[in-house]
């Protein structure tokens, strides 16, 4: 298996966990989503463990792109925060497993083993959350200004980052800040980011 996370002391831990598995081997190590990529195509384990946030691609990124050039390789996506949102996209991107990091020990090994064999693992509080999240409001379009506006950067940046006008992006962060029930547009991207919608 291949194992991608940008932060060392858990990507090596976690490696040392699942060698001690006699039925388990890890091939290749990656901190970062497109050494993943690269790594998966050399190594062309079975499953990949690939952490949500990482620098360059994110795991969704890595999850997609394995599914294009590696179908054969099944991917577990691990996270330190998943919320509803994250779990649909992981899942739409092609993930057969969506685990917290949180997760006692055992559980990874027993994941990466269903999944290999054909089998699927969510979470069950993450997919019991995800059952009954609400929608988000926010059109895409909406989602993508918020996102780019973040707390203070000015709407003439955001505007010519788009090709929009000042005023339209000035309306699309109103109707946001509006569906939100917030203040501010700051508490507008608190508020989706913390739903997982940004």
């Amino acid at each position: 298996m291949l194992l991608a996370d940008d932060e060392e002391l858990i990507r090596t831990a976690l490696a040392a966990l699942l060698d001690l598995e006699p039925d388990l081997e890890v091939v290749a190590q990656a901190a970062d989503g497109a050494t993943a990529v690269e790594a998966a195509r050399a190594h062309r384990p079975d499953v990949a463990v690939v952490d949500l946030q990482m620098p360059g691609l994110d795991g969704l990124e890595v999850t997609a792109e394995l599914r294009r050039v590696l179908p054969s390789c099944h991917v577990v996506i691990l996270t330190g925060r998943g919320r509803p949102p994250h779990l649909q996209k992981a899942l739409a991107a092609g993930a057969k497993g969506f685990l917290p990091k949180g997760s006692p020990g055992g559980a990874l090994a027993e994941v990466i083993r269903r999944v290999s064999a054909g089998g699927r693992y969510v979470d069950p509080a993450l997919a019991a959350d995800a059952l009954s999240a609400p929608e988000c409001p926010l059109s895409p379009r909406e989602l993508e200004v918020l996102r780019l506006a973040e707390y203070d950067t000015p709407l003439t940046v955001v505007a010519r980052r788009m090709n929009l006008s000042h005023g339209t992006v000035r309306n699309y962060l109103a109707a946001a800040v509006t569906k939100l029930g917030v203040r501010t547009r700051g508490e507008a991207f608190r508020a989706a980011h913390d739903a997982g919608w940004l």
